[in-house]
């Protein structure tokens, strides 16, 4: 057993030396509670809990594994130990066991089952009465019961010890044997030793693979001719291939591959159950003969090939009205049902891929399905077949009717919303409201019209100091959005594009914002093509995006502020003007994650947008300013599963945004040169809860440049600047782990910056390639994740480990490491809805 840590470990100096730098200094409370929690955890010896005579399984180990899949293997395991990352849950458990008191647990729950008993008994007759205190016995009691079964709360974020059990190694064995035959190692051997040492045991596994067989001959056995033609016809799309390994995996994907090609080529009765792969490993040294046999439906029978005689469009289906008839409309040979047509047949047809006198299809029944969900006009569709008799006489012929059945939502939707924000110790009040029309031209058009109205407190900072007053300050915003299930195109597209489920979409937007500093207005229309290239792959083409920023107040000492950034080189100043943003752009996103991101899955975004090309011809007509730019950006993120609920994640996240003419810009004696300038809404920006979330939203760089301010007499770093680039480079690295029910948590690092690629007075802000890989800013962190489902809320706290833009001899950020008081240029907290990427 080991030692319990004696008390002057406590004592607030210690002859060790502090490796934190001064983190344990007397008047810090926090690092001494840390350290106490150290000692505490300290105490939990590993095999204190342990039973006499049993050990603890400590670990696990994998030898001798060349060509099989080693993370497979590992999850065969039929007993793991303890996680000791990123959490040590042992000693979380032990530390939960030195308060716990199972006979008072015990105690307790005798004595509320008693005094339940004799509430219920007083409270009778009164049924209402019993009913409520029936409640919350049973309340009590599973309280209880569950502190009882596993221990408190400190216990059950925690586990309990695994004791390691020799019978669950045997079978862990024998599961790793099945799995190497299945995947071609007929001959592999494995074994398992035990080695045990101060009561726990290192388990290993022994694996011998053995020389792997490879499929030297691939075959079919299909009597059906028809059926025969279709697998021959699409061979070439086999996942099975001579050569390859034997494996019972991609077996099964074979056999789920033919019964998808059968079903698309009519054939609606054919299940996975009529296919049988057949192994011969006699055929020729480790080598396998694999013989793939279509049975037919019965002894001297073939499959039947289904064709579609009628399409039934019910666009009200779940609607009773008794004693009358759904009036029906015939368009393109399908008939569309409803009491009251509220609905485009022309729209509807475009989304319909299933048509009368074609072959029986799966894939056009699901994509039928997925293009009606994505009108969002119906609360749910679905596609039902009704096999029709054959004719007398024939038995050739074999027909369907499809009905689809589309249930519609509520034609007006509204969502409100009221809230508060806290900032600068002020109250800030705020509520949006949006309202949704579907269907609001009979076209299946949905119309959302949105409105926010908020104050937020706001420091008065002109010259970057903090004033003790504080103002609130006002954002008024609109939308009006408009998104058509078609494309709006100056000649007919008909049904070729069709099963892209192409939409046009409309928005228009303004915002208003007023501070102590500035009054601002932003107009925005943008007119979107949206298409689906795959389940997976969107793209989206906007030939229109216009913006009109004006800002028609800017107060004299926020003024003198905008001219010296101007002149030290930051491009800020900008946006405090009258601009006419015009431009093209392109979006290509593929994502094969869901919303709650519990796949392991691969995520590409790639963004290209010109803009101001034509401006020579209208600049010298309009008030505004206008530039003309190109920009591209490209995020890619991978999701591994590593668990359940365990992933490992990373991201790499870059872009280019340039000027392509120069703009004649007259300086303050009256001179004028040409300068590549860009809207500054056009700029890239790092930091900020979806970025390098230890420094601030677009307060990172740009390259080591640093921003200063006057504070009572002393120049210091100014954090609060935004500071735009031309370039941007980042990566984060990103491991998410359970930790209790609904409660997720992960440790993460970030690094990236900004850096301008023209020449630029400010010194080392500029892009040059022998230098800017020793400029990544660094920022670690932890994050608690409450994912209730429908909704994920994020927090994340992330401190700065290396900061480029701080003088020689404090880079090292993590050496001024603060968690409390004046730490907001160290730390930041970052909280959000979903998660950062």
């Amino acid at each position: 057993m080991r030692a319990r840590t004696s008390l002057p470990l406590l004592k607030p100096y210690s002859p060790f030396p502090d490796p934190l730098g001064g983190f344990f200094k007397e008047k810090s409370r926090v690092g001494w509670l840390v350290f106490l929690l150290i000692g505490l955890l300290g105490n939990c010896t590993p095999t204190r809990l342990l039973p006499p005579g049993r050990n603890l399984l400590r670990t696990n180990k994998l030898t001798g594994v060349e060509q099989a899949d080693a993370l497979s293997l590992e999850a065969l395991y039929q007993q793991q130990p303890n996680s000791r990352f990123p959490l040590p849950k042992l000693a979380i458990y032990q530390l939960g066991n030195t308060f716990y008191n199972r006979d008072k647990v015990q105690k307790r729950l005798e004595d509320e089952r008693l005094n339940y008993r004799k509430r219920i008994q007083a409270a009778r007759p009164d049924s209402v009465k019993v009913g409520k205190l029936l409640v919350k016995r049973d309340q009590h009691l599973r309280r209880h019961q569950l502190a009882l079964d596993k221990g408190n709360a400190i216990m059950r974020l925690g586990e309990a010890p695994v004791v390691y059990d020799s019978t669950l190694t045997q079978q862990t064995v024998e599961q790793l044997d099945i799995y190497l035959r299945s995947q071609g190692f007929f001959r592999s051997r494995v074994t398992a030793t035990d080695t045990v040492r101060k009561r726990m045991v290192t388990v290993t596994y022994h694996i011998t693979e053995n020389t792997p067989f490879t499929y030297a001959q691939l075959e079919y056995a299909i009597p059906d001719s028809g059926v025969a033609r279709v697998v021959r016809a699409n061979q070439k799309a086999s996942l099975l291939q001579v050569g390859q390994r034997y494996n019972e995996a991609l077996i099964g994907q074979e056999r789920a591959r033919l019964e998808t090609l059968l079903k698309n080529a009519g054939y609606y009765d054919f299940r996975q159950q009529y296919i049988t792969l057949e192994a011969d490993t006699s055929f020729a040294p480790n080598t396998v003969r694999l013989r793939t046999l279509i049975a037919s439906p019965a002894p001297g029978t073939e499959h039947r090939v289904y064709s579609i005689r009628h399409v039934n469009f019910l666009t009200d289906a779940g609607v009773i009205r008794f004693g009358v008839k759904r009036d029906t409309i015939v368009r393109d040979s399908v008939y569309y049902l409803a009491f009251r047509h509220r609905f485009s047949t022309r729209v509807l047809d475009r989304k319909l891929t299933i048509r009368p006198d074609q072959r029986y299809s799966l894939a056009n029944t699901q994509l039928t399905q997925r293009q009606l969900a994505d009108l969002d006009v119906f609360r749910f569709n679905n596609v039902n077949y009704v096999k029709v008799d054959p004719t007398i006489g024939t038995d050739t012929t074999y027909q369907l009717d499809a009905v689809v059945n589309a249930s519609p939502h509520k034609r007006f939707q509204e969502l409100s919303e009221l809230g508060a924000t806290y900032v600068a110790e002020q109250v800030g009040p705020f509520v949006n409201a949006r309202l949704k029309v579907r269907n609001v031209f009979g076209g299946a058009e949905v119309l959302e019209f949105g409105v926010r109205a908020g104050f937020e407190g706001q420091y008065n900072r002109v010259t970057g100091s903090n004033i003790p007053q504080t103002v609130l300050t006002t954002q008024l915003g609109g939308n009006i959005n408009l998104v058509i299930p078609q494309f709006i195109l100056p000649w007919r597209s008909g049904r070729i594009l069709s099963r892209y489920n192409p939409r046009t979409r409309l928005n228009l937007t303004y915002t208003y914002v007023q501070r102590p500093e500035y009054t601002r207005t932003n107009l925005e229309g943008t007119f979107d093509y949206i298409w689906q290239r795959s389940l997976y792959h969107q793209w989206v083409l906007t030939p229109i995006d216009v913006s009109i920023i004006n800002t028609t107040a800017v107060s004299d000492s926020f003024q003198v502020r905008l001219n010296r950034l101007a002149n030290d080189g930051s491009p800020l100043f900008r946006s405090f003007t009258q601009l006419y943003v015009p431009s093209i752009n392109a979006t290509s996103l593929f994502n094969s994650n869901d919303f709650n991101q519990t796949r392991d899955a691969r995520f590409l975004r790639l963004f290209a947008e010109v803009g101001g090309l034509t401006r020579r011809l209208y600049q010298d007509r309009i008030s505004l300013n206008v530039y003309d730019f190109a920009k591209f950006t490209a995020d890619y993120r991978r999701y591994h599963k590593l668990g359940p609920k365990t992933f490992f994640v990373y991201r790499f996240n870059g872009g280019i945004a340039r000027a392509l003419t120069r703009t004649d810009v007259p300086d303050s004696v009256g001179n004028v040169s040409g300068e590549l300038i860009i809207p500054y809404d056009k700029y890239l920006f790092a930091g900020g809860s979806s970025s390098v979330r230890a420094w601030k939203p677009r307060r990172l760089g740009p390259g080591v440049y640093t921003t200063t301010r006057v504070d009572d007499g002393q120049v210091v770093r100014d954090y609060n600047l935004e500071q735009p680039g031309e370039l941007l480079l980042e990566a984060n690295v990103e491991y998410r782990f359970p930790i209790y029910s609904f409660i997720n948590g992960a440790v993460f690092t970030d690094a990236g910056n900004v850096w301008t690629l023209q020449s630029d007075p400010r010194p080392g802000a500029q892009f040059k390639s022998d230098q800017f890989w020793k400029q990544f800013a660094v920022g670690s962190g932890v994050g608690i994740r409450l994912d209730f489902s429908f909704l994920i809320l994020r927090l994340d706290i992330a401190t700065k480990v290396y900061d480029p833009t701080a003088p020689n001899g404090e880079k090292w950020a993590i050496q001024n490491f603060k968690f409390l008081g004046k730490s907001e240029d160290q730390t930041a907290f970052n909280l959000g809805i979903g998660y950062p990427f």
